[in-house]
């Protein structure tokens, strides 16, 4: 519960206008020079900063130059950081598919040993080689793909609300809208089965930040022993990753449930020390 609230906390920072739900108006205020590190669209109408990847996309795509170190730096600082506690704690992505898991019905746990490096493409090929590769002729512009056609965040936080307070853009509904948002309710209907399923398999954020989780100045540390091989981290944790073994494993976004299922207290998180590297 305590994490929960904290991820409420996070998305009523990173979206405090929450009266433009009602009047169906964007956000443009100086602070959208800046990104939020989780996945948090920049049409959110309660949005108040741009969403990394979509910055990300608009650099690849020729629109602003100017972004490039800026949205390099901040990925990168993040990630050295905090890698995928961003994931568990600050994305509202996250925070919504750890609501619809909690619908009472049986759940599918899986390591999704395959379907997890699906992501890696998604970055590489809908944030980077399209909006570079395929550009518009009247513009010489690319197109931000991965918000175009796949991005459920900015289907369900930002496209619905705005449809739903706007009569003229309700007009202007068309096949990609409908892409999306079959897209949008899938993956939800999936999430609601299998834990974050969008996060494990398609977000190109939690790409990014899970190469990081090695490397980060906040990370999982395992005291070997105090450790017992109980196997209750294990079983604990929604993914299936053995803390004992893998404890930084990139697929891992810190929701701390193998901390607290273990008794001896061999698992923790905190500030890497050269002892504690795994």
């Amino acid at each position: 519960m305590r994490r929960l609230l904290i991820q409420f906390g996070f998305f009523l920072l990173q979206n405090p206008f929450l009266h433009n739900f009602i009047s169906g108006r964007i956000h443009q205020g100086e602070t959208k020079s800046f990104c939020t590190p989780g996945l948090n669209c920049y049409s959110c109408p309660a949005a108040a900063f741009s969403c990394p990847i979509g910055a990300a996309q608009m650099f690849f795509a020729g629109a602003r130059q100017t972004l490039s170190l800026f949205v390099a730096g901040f990925l990168l600082s993040v990630g050295v950081i905090f890698a995928k506690f961003i994931c568990g704690f600050v994305c509202p992505m996250g925070l919504l598919q750890d609501l619809v898991y909690r619908v009472p019905t049986p759940k599918i746990v899986t390591p999704l040993r395959f379907l997890k490096y699906v992501k890696y493409a998604v970055l590489a090929l809908f944030v980077v080689v399209l909006p570079f590769a395929v550009r518009r002729d009247a513009t010489g512009l690319g197109l931000p793909w991965f918000c175009a056609y796949v991005c459920p965040s900015g289907t369900i936080f930002a496209a619905v609300p705005l449809l739903a307070a706007n009569d003229f853009l309700r007009y202007q509904i068309g096949a990609q809208f409908f892409l999306k948002i079959t897209i949008a309710v899938v993956l939800m209907i999936l999430s609601v089965f299998v834990l974050r399923f969008f996060c494990r398999v398609l977000c190109p954020l939690g790409a990014i930040y899970g190469m990081f989780n090695r490397v980060a100045v906040l990370r999982m540390h395992c005291d070997k022993e105090k450790c017992t091989a109980c196997g209750r981290c294990k079983n604990a944790c929604g993914i299936r990753i053995e803390p004992t073994v893998h404890p930084n494993d990139p697929e891992c976004f810190r929701c701390g449930k193998c901390v607290k299922s273990c008794n001896e207290k061999a698992l923790k998180i905190g500030v890497c020390t050269p002892r504690s590297i795994q």
